[in-house]
């Protein structure tokens, strides 16, 4: 009988959530839940994707040995966490894992790796044969996914497994959208704004202009904008000759996604390019924007394999799990467009990237608990279709 250890899995999150692990950061707790993986026999490496990162490690990749001739099965979660993410002091009161108050709990997502590290503990004291696992454990998530779009893919093989990034331990995300980011300029003519401000050309009131004509938020049922950071002008001085403006679009439909992304930068375009030359000096105000593609939509069907073990294993511990569609991407999103059909299950992390971020202790075991089920299930049977 395969069991979850609660007070083992209780010390473990304690200990993670103490060392510190923010984006770019993450190098000593790297080295240390290396050591963990080690000792519990699960073969490690760390891949280069630091000089593409700027992480000062690379992602932590695990192999744990199981039957022979069965395809491995993927889990994976992001070591690194959000600011205010320094000297976390974790509280414990009535099965309640806080923060002290000071800083994030940073359950976003070492919940997850402490499930894992759990998981893997109990499959080794039970002797449970069990499929290969392979783990990923990815630096810079909350900072674009950098981590796994950088991973070291030929180190993978699993062609399904899950990501453990979301809330509800009783919810598989199976739907996620795609991503774009806007990095918009405009550019003005800097001149006093007290002696001479006609021989200038103000880039925050046609920015304000530009912003003001588009529709931002949600869109659709399946569509978002939004304006993250503003940043122009030195002082009041001064006539503003630059604004820069970081926006973001996401779609659960890709056509959709280019349709609102182009709306942006054509309403930029047309009201920069429709501001006459300054009179006296006959500057003009101008325009650019960099447009990267942050990540691609994930759907994965209802009757596919990844919600199927998931759906089984919940009924099989007397529970019931839904599907949801995300608003927010994850390292599935990146998976995913790697051929690796990936779902993302909750910890039971709340108020996630907030000081008052919380998670119950219960919803860490039943977490464990069904990601045990999932692996045992997955083991029973012969996947040709994965290998």
């Amino acid at each position: 009988m395969t069991e979850i250890n609660q007070d083992r899995l209780a010390q473990t999150f304690r200990d993670l959530v103490q060392r510190d692990s923010v984006s770019r950061d993450e190098g000593r707790f790297a080295a240390h839940l290396q050591k963990r993986l080690d000792a519990l026999g699960v073969r490690t490496q760390i891949d280069a994707s630091a000089s593409q990162t700027g992480s000062n490690t690379g992602n932590l990749v695990g192999r744990l040995p199981g039957q022979p001739n069965q395809a491995p099965l993927l889990f994976s979660a992001h070591m690194d966490t959000v600011e205010p993410g320094r000297g976390i002091h974790p509280v414990f009161a009535d099965g309640i894992f806080s923060s002290s108050g000071d800083t994030v709990l940073g359950a976003d997502d070492k919940s997850a790796i402490a499930i894992l590290l759990e998981v893997i503990a109990a499959l080794k004291n039970a002797g449970t044969p069990h499929a290969p696992i392979e783990l990923v454990f990815s630096t810079c998530e909350e900072i674009g996914l950098l981590g796994a779009k950088h991973l070291d893919f030929s180190q993978i093989t699993a062609k399904v497994g899950y990501v453990l990034d979301a809330r509800d331990p009783d919810r598989l995300v199976n739907r996620a959208p795609a991503a774009n980011r806007l990095h918009l300029k405009v550019f003005g003519e800097e001149a006093h704004a007290g002696a001479s401000p006609e021989k200038g050309i103000n880039a925050v009131f046609i920015a304000s202009r530009a912003i003001a004509a588009i529709q931002w938020g949600r869109l659709d049922e399946e569509t978002t904008c939004n304006i993250g950071t503003i940043q122009g002008g030195v002082a009041t001085n001064i006539v503003p000759s630059r604004v820069d403006i970081a926006a973001e679009v996401r779609s659960h439909d890709e056509v959709k996604l280019e349709h609102a992304t182009d709306q942006i930068i054509r309403t930029f375009q047309e009201i920069v390019g429709g501001i006459p030359p300054n009179p006296i000096n006959g500057a003009r105000p101008r325009f650019a924007y960099d447009l990267q593609a942050d990540f691609k939509p994930t759907h994965i069907p209802g009757d596919h394999l990844v919600v199927q073990l998931a759906d089984r294993a919940a009924r099989n511990l007397g529970r019931h799990i839904r599907t949801q569609t995300a608003g927010g991407g994850s390292d599935a999103n990146v998976f995913f467009q790697k051929g690796i059909v990936t779902g993302v299950l909750g910890t039971g992390m709340q108020n996630p990237h907030t000081r008052g971020e919380r998670i119950a202790l219960t919803d860490m075991v039943k977490a464990c608990e069904l990601v045990l089920e999932i692996i045992r299930l997955y083991s029973r049977e012969d996947h040709d279709a994965v290998r």
